[in-house]
């Protein structure tokens, strides 16, 4: 599976952003997506779109979500709290607008930047998530 992994949209996106997302097999969104125009845009695509609510989103969003992917399991949330849910492999999360990839607690966090906003002079960036059953998945920063 390929994986579009968004975050930090603010109500905004570049030119073409689109289109770098086209050969995804699903876009997770991690937060502050802020309107619901983004995520109609994004269905557009055709492909799956699971979306968990930022602190600048729509309180009915879920704050957060469990999903298992080959054989992998995936806790998707904006604000990284200070330590993992118990049995959680993978971390994924926004917020910060600044692209993460370490291991911490014993579990994966992977945070794929801000697609707009960028902080600490960190680029406007999204990331590529590679799940292969019985295989580690594999994260790719894109500078947008």
């Amino acid at each position: 599976m390929r994986i579009a992994v968004i975050a930090d949209t603010h109500n905004r996106y570049p030119p073409g952003f689109l289109d770098q997302l086209a050969p995804a097999d699903e876009i997770w969104h991690l937060g502050d997506v802020c309107t619901p125009r983004i995520l109609d845009e994004l269905s557009v695509l055709g492909h799956p779109v699971f979306t968990v609510r930022g602190n600048n989103d729509p309180d009915h969003w879920p704050k957060h979500m469990r999903l298992e992917r080959e054989g992998h399991l995936f806790h998707l949330e904006h604000i990284p709290p200070k330590r993992p849910p118990p049995d959680t492999p993978f971390f994924l999360h926004g917020h910060t607008h600044v692209p993460r990839d370490e291991y911490f607690l014993g579990t994966r966090w992977l945070n794929p930047g801000a697609v707009s906003l960028a902080h600490r002079g960190a680029p406007p960036s999204f990331a590529w998530l590679h799940v292969v059953k019985g295989h580690v998945p594999e994260w790719t920063i894109v500078r947008i």
